[in-house]
């Protein structure tokens, strides 16, 4: 059930129209979730100024963390969509169901990310000393690490934004992990 249903382009305020028309223009729709955020004067804006911010974290590596993020807080939505963009980003979907889980045994830069990753999410922020650890080991920096933390919470907000709305997932439904969440 929709606790909020989702606004259309007449629904919201001037701006938000504008960044409505921006999106429909480069994605081919506005997502339902990023209408949702439209609830608000300020929100899709913020939003969106946040995820697209510079970061060192990119492609790939960014999709490993929504993936990651997204199962461990089991959003539905960010799911799909993360389902979609990992593929579009070059993961197979055999790859896509493993970094759901929390590895990424193809990549071992891409495995001690989503270690770390779903050490983070799953502890609210307190990951594991030998991930850390791991995770600078395998190549990765300071700034890496900084700027994944930041996707954590990017993730975050749309998950619970989800979670708390249950707007309709407008996205192919992911399919559902079969493996177990890596230890």
């Amino acid at each position: 059930m929709t606790l909020i249903p989702v606004p259309s382009r007449d629904d919201v305020t001037p701006a938000n129209q504008a960044i409505f028309d921006q999106l429909k223009s480069k994605l081919g729709m506005v997502p339902n979730l990023y209408a949702t955020l439209a609830h608000s004067e300020h929100a899709l804006a913020n939003y969106l100024a946040f995820q697209n911010g510079k970061s060192s974290i990119t492609g790939k590596a960014r999709e490993v963390i929504n993936l990651v993020v997204s199962q461990v807080n089991d959003c539905e939505y960010c799911l799909a969509a993360h389902t979609v963009i990992g593929g579009m980003v070059g993961f197979s979907p055999a790859q896509i169901l493993e970094i759901r889980s929390g590895r990424a045994s193809f990549d071992a830069k891409l495995d001690a990310l989503a270690r770390l990753v779903r050490s983070i999410a799953t502890n609210r922020g307190h990951g594991e000393p030998a991930l850390v650890d791991a995770f600078f080991t395998a190549g990765w920096t300071k700034e890496n690490l900084i700027d994944a933390i930041v996707i954590i919470g990017d993730k975050t907000v749309t998950n619970y934004l989800h979670a708390t709305t249950r707007v309709p997932v407008d996205f192919p439904a992911a399919p559902k992990l079969t493996i177990g969440l890596a230890a």
